[in-house]
């Protein structure tokens, strides 16, 4: 049966018949006593509104973790800038929960935000000591749409220094949550090890290539990224605006309908956005139902997508293993598999992808020149500051001197839209409502001891099957899909066509009710009392 949006019927629908399935817990219901670790958005509204918890008192919770945590103990080294005004926005929260109640979705919610995202309360270091003391004179569209709903921009996090790998100038390295000598995947690997490791209660990310379903996927998390012209760019430094998208990094499926709710939508400064008018739902929590993958028919991609990828080895059977156990809870929970699947090109998706380094710099350049407050004006400014990591400043001079105008360009585009199409029909021919497939076919590498200083720095960093969503311009989503035998989280990617985020969240919250792949990290366990 082809999904559609569900009825009022089905919407009520709670139960499924299949034996795996467990209930979740009512949102509504306060719980006894606030229990900070793996809290979710519902538990922290339902405690204030019992006055069990205060926001205050919640926001210092996670703070105290971050102290623990972040540069000591494992060492995670995920938050680059801790909001100083935090616990004065709480006690206000506070105040207004007393006064008139919940200020909106995310009421008191601690968001861990991405440093690629401007805030004009706090430094935007997009990774690089080249920008280590810059305050935007602005907000981004989605910080001003996240604190008009109640949140609280706890810290701003790591990310690989101008969207790119888990190691920045600003910083150093990020590391792993569950492994601290692995790498957290990249460039949003600040976020996904922070979230992980409940230093916050939601996240950002931002995906060009990858760099919100990477992170997530090693990190044990929900990563969506949406379709591009759903959720405003405007306010975040650019890497391939062709490709370039922000959304939500989360420990559950439902904190993720939630937080997408408040990103999504139209924003004048972000003519891209024109696309999503009409298409957003009035809920996409409405689409959250544990019977949401029955009757659904989802084709399985089991040819890798990375040409560095090695089928022989122990450690991509190892990730096989677990994949294949989720692909049959997939069937238990009522879908019907198409396994395999594959369309004419799936061997270029990555060569395509590597191809778009012609609109970098120029997107820089037009970035830069909106902050007359900005250190540097250029992309060849930034390089020539002699700050950034050996080898990002290596990859960032191979942008150099490119423009979409070149005659490549246009290739590039033919390129794009024929993938795009391949896999257009096969979902037509096969009448599929989405595609399923590792996110990464390898564990997370180990962290090289020269990455910061090496241009040429061998780590087997893998980017796995993550290029597919923005070749084509899909919306795709990573859901925790069990462990290896090395205790490494793996993740499932589910992607359909454009504007189906409402069905994706549906499919990835049935399966996680099903499932409940989600541990926290041991690196980081629960500190005395809440």
């Amino acid at each position: 049966m082809r999904w559609r949006r569900p009825a009022v019927k089905m919407l009520l629908s709670l139960v499924m018949a299949s034996s795996i399935v467990t209930a979740e817990k009512d949102p509504l219901v306060a719980p006894t006593a606030f229990r900070l670790m793996e809290a979710t958005i519902a538990d922290a509204h339902a405690s204030m509104k019992s006055g069990d918890i205060t926001c205050l008192e919640l926001v210092q919770l996670y703070l105290n973790r971050i102290k623990a945590y972040d540069k000591k103990g494992p060492n995670l080294n995920a938050i680059q800038t801790i909001n100083p005004n935090a616990l004065q926005e709480a006690r206000e929260l506070d105040n207004a929960l007393e006064s008139s109640g919940l200020v909106g979705q995310l009421h008191c919610i601690p968001v861990l935000l991405k440093d690629q995202v401007e805030t004009s309360d706090m430094p935007t270091t997009y990774g690089s000591a080249v920008f280590g003391n810059f305050v935007p004179q602005r907000d981004a569209t989605i910080v001003k749409k996240m604190k008009k709903a109640g949140a609280i921009i706890l810290a701003k996090t790591t990310m690989g220094e101008f969207a790119a790998r888990y190691m920045g100038s600003a910083f150093g390295v990020i590391r792993n949550a569950y492994d601290p000598s692995r790498n957290p995947s990249g460039s949003s690997g600040g976020t996904g090890s922070g979230i992980a490791a409940n230093f916050g209660m939601v996240g950002i990310g931002e995906d060009t290539g990858g760099s919100i379903r990477g992170p997530a996927a090693v990190s044990n998390l929900v990563g969506l990224r949406p379709t591009v012209s759903l959720v405003s760019r405007y306010g975040m430094m650019p890497a391939k605006p062709d490709f370039d998208t922000l959304g939500p990094m989360t420990r559950t499926v439902r904190d993720a309908a939630i937080l997408l709710g408040v990103l999504a939508g139209y924003d004048p400064n972000d003519r891209f956005t024109t696309n999503s008018e009409g298409q957003i739902p009035e809920s996409y929590t409405s689409f959250l139902r544990n019977d949401g993958l029955k009757e659904a028919r989802i084709g399985v991609i089991r040819q890798p997508m990375d040409a560095n990828a090695d089928p022989t080895s122990k450690e991509y059977k190892g990730v096989r293993l677990v994949i294949d156990k989720a692909l049959q809870d997939l069937k238990t929970l009522g879908v019907e598999i198409i396994d395999p699947v594959t369309f004419p090109g799936i061997k270029r998706v990555a060569g395509t992808y590597i191809r778009n380094n012609l609109e970098t710099e120029l997107a820089t350049n037009a970035y830069l020149a909106e902050h007359p407050n900005s250190p540097v004006k250029s992309l060849e400014e930034i390089l020539a500051s002699g700050k950034v990591t050996p080898w990002r400043a290596n990859n960032l001079m191979k942008v150099m001197g490119k423009s979409p105008e070149d005659k490549g360009y246009r290739r590039l585009l033919v390129a794009k839209r024929q993938l795009r199409q391949s896999v257009l029909k096969v979902m037509a021919d096969l009448h599929l409502d989405a595609l399923v497939y590792a996110t990464f076919d390898h564990p997370p590498s180990v962290i090289p001891e020269d990455v910061l200083e090496n241009p040429q720095t061998k780590d087997g960093y893998a980017q796995g099957n993550r290029y597919l969503s923005p070749v084509i311009g899909f919306p795709a989503l990573t859901i925790p899909a069990g462990f290896t035998n090395d205790r490494l989280p793996v993740g499932i990617e589910f992607l359909a066509r454009p504007f189906t985020e409402g069905m994706l969240l549906q499919f990835a919250y049935a399966y996680e009710q099903a499932t409940r792949h989600r541990k926290p990290p041991a690196t980081t366990p629960a500190l005395p009392g809440r």
